[in-house]
């Protein structure tokens, strides 16, 4: 205790006070008196030494005590020793004691003491009637143990109050040192957050978005597999992943269902959700991740606004390894990256849509420039023999004659099929396009339909295969016959010379199947969807073929007015086959 010096150094200095007391009342001592002075006066050397040495160092409760005690003896010695004088003011070194007592043991031991001193100053004020045959005085002790009392009381609870303060200045000073630390590591977490945000927001290219953030992250959250996931329509698909099985289990692009998944409980409510330990699945997609090692997980939502736009996934092999400051920060981030996410979704589907318009801008100029030199081939070869035969007929013999009707003939007939392809494309996409339906039948049609093509035809062999007796279907002939046409037409167009179309019928589960196969240079898998679209028109690497790029977008539209399908399969090089399915006729 920080007192304990300062009373030792008191007792020292009472040392040599009590010595000049002693020297300058030697001549007044009763007998017997002098010896005792000096025997107590030694004992006060030898305990103020003591305990001086002793306040030099640590020490328990014991010592304390024994210093009180002590002092409290000496005091009382001095008193009776010096009893003989009236109002010696030796008796005031009580006070000390009751002092001593407050200062190390509060209130408690003020009380205490002062009653100690109570019980000292009656036995010494008895000792001095008794010894010297004087009167007592009983209002002198009263008085002083009142004193002693209140000294007791007051500096005790001077003390504790001291005490209390420092105690509460000290919890406050800590308090505040630990709202510092975590107001540090608050604003550290806040900054590294937003080191996250602003790299995944450092590009409008996903993958070098998402590489930038998870970078970030990695420091800032470790994760053995990370993937931010974004609800579109009834579902949800996976925007990027990173980490274990990034390629092999929900991958980017993979679309998922809400009912069943984590997702549906963090979009639902928008709070985060924290699964310690997933050995065993409660969500759908559990199963899969338990295969690639994963243990515990972390979903927090995409907040923006009022609502969740999709989920920030963390994920460890290790179970309940995420702390709460660690889950405190991905809901942070899921709040911080919202934004961001929904401005790079945003700015794909903008870039998609202008590439698309791109591409149909592309498209019409292609179709306007098909559609140019297909007009302009047969109306010069038209315009050609006309003018010949006008100005040269009587010159001309029967057969050149013919020969040029039949060329006037054969490119008003083209001009006729293109003319009608472009009006068909337009009334198709006006929703006005007519139709005559009635029971077909099938194989009659795809008979009719070769025949017409073999006549006058050399360049490729065509055979027919019809297997068995095929289902009426409920249609319009003549849009099926033009729709069986163009796949025919199509097919030896593309053929080599001396190649093979097949043309297959059969039934098949409540359908007619038409399958058309070429053995031409095939369709590359990408244009494979374009070529089914206005003005698409597959790039084989050889010389380009004539055509408006409008035959199978027609097509594909009478086989879906029908209720069927029309889908391609090929492989570059090794020919295509195209596959009609029409319901049967009920």
């Amino acid at each position: 205790m920080m007192f304990l010096r300062p009373l030792a150094w008191v007792r020292l200095v009472l040392v040599p006070l009590a010595l000049v007391q002693l020297l300058e009342t030697r001549d007044a001592f009763p007998d017997g008196y002098e010896r005792a002075a000096w025997v107590l006066l030694g004992v006060q050397v030898g305990f103020a030494l003591a305990l001086f040495v002793l306040a030099r160092r640590p020490v328990g409760a014991r010592p304390l005590l024994l210093g009180l005690c002590a002092d409290a003896a000496i005091v009382l010695g001095l008193v009776l020793v010096y009893a003989f004088e009236d109002g010696h003011p030796l008796r005031t070194l009580f006070f000390m004691v009751v002092l001593e007592a407050a200062l190390i043991y509060r209130v408690r031991g003020g009380l205490l003491s002062a009653g100690l001193v109570t019980a000292m100053l009656a036995f010494s004020e008895w000792w001095r009637a008794q010894e010297f045959d004087d009167s007592a005085e009983p209002v002198s002790v009263v008085v002083r143990s009142l004193i002693a009392v209140v000294l007791g009381v007051v500096a005790g609870r001077m003390l504790e109050l001291e005490s209390e303060q420092a105690r509460e200045a000290t919890a406050r000073a800590a308090e505040a040192e630990r709202l510092r630390d975590h107001l540090g590591r608050r604003v550290d977490v806040l900054e590294a957050a937003n080191r996250c945000a602003r790299a995944l927001g450092s590009s409008l290219d996903l993958d070098r978005a998402f590489s930038a953030f998870i970078a970030e992250l990695q420091v800032l959250v470790p994760f053995d597999r990370a993937a931010v996931l974004l609800v579109e329509d009834d579902g949800a698909r996976v925007m990027a992943t990173a980490g274990i099985g990034a390629d092999r289990h929900l991958g980017p692009g993979t679309r998922i269902t809400l009912v069943g998944s984590i997702l549906e409980p963090v979009v639902g409510n928008g709070e985060t959700i924290h699964r310690e330990d997933i050995s065993e699945p409660r969500y759908l997609e559990e199963a899969g991740l338990l295969e690639l090692g994963i243990r515990t997980r972390v979903l927090a939502p995409l907040q923006l606004g009022a609502h969740a736009t999709g989920a920030l996934a963390l994920s460890r092999c290790e179970p309940g390894s995420f702390r709460r400051e660690e889950i405190e920060l991905v809901t942070l981030l899921g709040r911080l990256v919202a934004s961001t996410v929904q401005n790079i979704r945003t700015y794909d589907v903008e870039r998609a849509s202008a590439e698309e318009l791109r591409r149909l801008s592309a498209m019409r100029a292609d179709f306007v420039s098909l559609v140019s030199h297909e007009l302009r081939s047969p109306m010069a070869a038209v315009i050609g023999s006309a003018r010949t035969l006008q100005q040269r007929w009587q010159d001309l013999r029967q057969d050149q004659r013919e020969a040029f009707l039949a060329v006037i003939g054969d490119e008003t007939s083209r001009l006729a099929v293109l003319i009608g392809d472009v009006l068909d494309t337009s009334r198709i996409e006006a929703g006005t396009f007519p139709y005559t339906f009635a029971n077909v039948d099938v194989a009659v049609l795809v008979r009719d339909a070769v025949a017409a093509v073999e006549i006058g035809q050399e360049h490729a062999r065509v055979r027919t295969k019809i297997s068995g007796a095929l289902p009426r279907v409920w249609g319009d002939a003549d849009r099926l016959r033009q729709l069986v046409d163009n796949l025919i037409s199509n097919a030896l167009k593309y053929s080599r010379p001396g190649a093979e179309v097949t043309i297959d019928a059969r039934s098949s589960d409540r359908f007619v199947e038409v399958r058309v196969r070429d053995e031409g240079p095939g369709i590359p898998l990408d244009q494979q969807k374009l070529i089914f679209e206005k003005f698409g028109r597959a790039s084989s690497g050889r010389e380009a073929k004539p055509g408006t790029g409008l035959g199978l977008f027609i097509s594909r539209s009478f086989a879906e007015a029908h209720g069927g399908s029309l889908e391609v399969e090929s492989t570059p090089g090794e020919g295509a086959t195209f596959t009609l399915k029409l319901p049967a006729a009920a």
